[in-house]
């Protein structure tokens, strides 16, 4: 077979910037060494792949970060860099298993996007990574779409002062001469927008001391006191969700606190990030909380295979803020389904739930008129049915990639009573349908 210089590219319908095709990754393996005071990144990023069929060169999205070396195999390999993507060209064709070594430094910055700079970013002291949806290349080579999923292992040399958190089981810390060597491994198949690094003067505390889920947090010092009782529900809020969608899908939780205001909460895999703004000893932003740790399931375990499904990782995640809000003595979902229905009939709206467009993917139309949608569902098909289905539905595409369509038809499965015009209504036609009642 004649090896092809690379195969159609595989890109994400609304970002078809990032992606590459002719092969999928099966494991990152990165080694980070990051200087503070200086904001300076090395990194040596080991990539193993399977190549779909022989290639002669491939592509992997890449930031700002400068190459010095690539190695295929073992062998030096040429290369090149234009924004956004590195090219290589293997010293002979690949096929099969293959590995790529890259070797880079530089100062990370931000992907700059319509949503803002998303990726590493500098701290006041310290660093936050929030990759959603195009910043993971802001600090490794990879292939960035939602549906390529890999495992990791991530090791970071910092200052010892600071500690390190990334997305995955810490499984080894190493102390030298004014640095620590931190270790993290994410077995779970992960998108990389979803892998994330956080480096900050963090204390590490149990949140809920002796859970069945182990969850822990990074907050500063000073924000403790305030901490423990905004987040001192978390363990319930954990087995509420538990309770509606099924088995927490990792082995630990991770609630980090910057020291900087963000404008909201991040989420990555197995982990959420919080800014100093969200703790004020009054449980304020106690929604957020339970919004993000829905992600695991909604976003993370299942994640969408191409962005314009994103309804469904932030539809699941605010009714999931509803749920808790019925659970713990609020407004049920019930009451909020119908404000938030009354809110949105005032607003004229052209957006299409199903395919927002994207300019319009973190549009909150998406969240609600997504929540509303499964509430709707809820109310057409019966509380136990619903919940059944979502258990189902969570359980047998874990750590899996999925779209409307699946949701669709899984639902559907689950019932007798026609259930297109219902997601037709609330999902394809942008004028706001009547709210079911029980």
């Amino acid at each position: 077979m004649t090896p092809r210089p690379g195969a159609e590219r595989s890109t994400d319908s609304y970002l078809p910037a990032h992606g590459n095709g002719g092969y999928r990754v099966v494991h990152y393996d990165l080694e980070l060494d990051y200087r503070i005071v200086s904001n300076r990144l090395g990194g040596r990023a080991v990539v193993t792949a399977v190549a779909d069929e022989p290639l002669s060169r491939f592509t992997l999205d890449m930031g700002r970060l400068r190459v010095s070396d690539v190695r295929v195999g073992g062998r030096p390999a040429r290369f090149s860099q234009r924004p956004g993507k590195l090219r290589i060209t293997p010293a002979q064709p690949v096929a099969g298993h293959f590995v790529a070594e890259i070797r880079y430094a530089g100062k990370p910055v931000p992907i700059p996007g319509r949503w803002g700079d998303i990726g590493w970013d500098e701290l006041t002291d310290g660093v936050l990574v929030a990759s959603q949806p195009i910043g993971a290349p802001s600090w490794f080579p990879c292939d960035d779409r939602p549906a390529a999923k890999a495992a990791f292992r991530v090791t970071i040399t910092a200052p010892t002062p600071y500690t390190v958190v990334v997305t995955g089981d810490l499984v080894g810390r190493r102390r030298g001469a004014g640095t620590t060597t931190w270790m993290y491994e994410r077995a779970e198949p992960t998108s990389p927008y979803l892998m994330s690094v956080q480096i900050g003067r963090y204390e590490l505390i149990d949140l809920v001391p002796g859970g069945a889920v182990r969850q822990r947090a990074a907050v500063p010092p000073r924000l403790r006191r305030r901490f423990a009782h905004d987040f001192g529900r978390h363990g319930e809020i954990m087995t509420a969700l538990e309770g509606f969608f099924g088995p927490y899908p990792f082995r630990e939780y991770v609630v980090v606190v910057a020291d900087d205001d963000l404008d909201d909460p991040v989420e990555a895999q197995g982990m959420a990030v919080f800014g100093k703004n969200h703790v004020d000893g009054r449980r304020t932003h106690e929604r957020l909380v339970a919004h993000e740790l829905a992600h695991q399931w909604f976003g993370n375990s299942l994640t969408v295979a191409d962005w314009r499904h994103i309804w469904l990782n932030e539809g699941f995640a605010t009714y999931a803020e509803w749920l808790w809000s019925g659970v713990r003595g609020g407004l049920s979902a019930a009451t909020q389904a119908a404000q938030w229905h009354a809110r949105l009939a005032i607003r004229p709206s052209a957006i299409r739930v199903a395919d927002p467009g994207v300019d319009n993917m973190f549009d909150p139309m998406v969240y609600k008129r997504g929540a509303l949608t499964l509430h709707a569902l809820r109310v057409e098909i019966g509380d136990e049915l619903f919940f059944r289905m979502v258990r189902g539905w969570v359980a047998d595409h874990q750590h899996a990639t999925v779209t409307g369509e699946q949701f669709r038809a899984y639902a559907q499965s689950y019932t007798p009573k026609p259930l297109g015009a219902l997601f037709t209504a609330w999902l394809d036609r942008p004028a706001l349908p009547p709210l079911p009642r029980r």
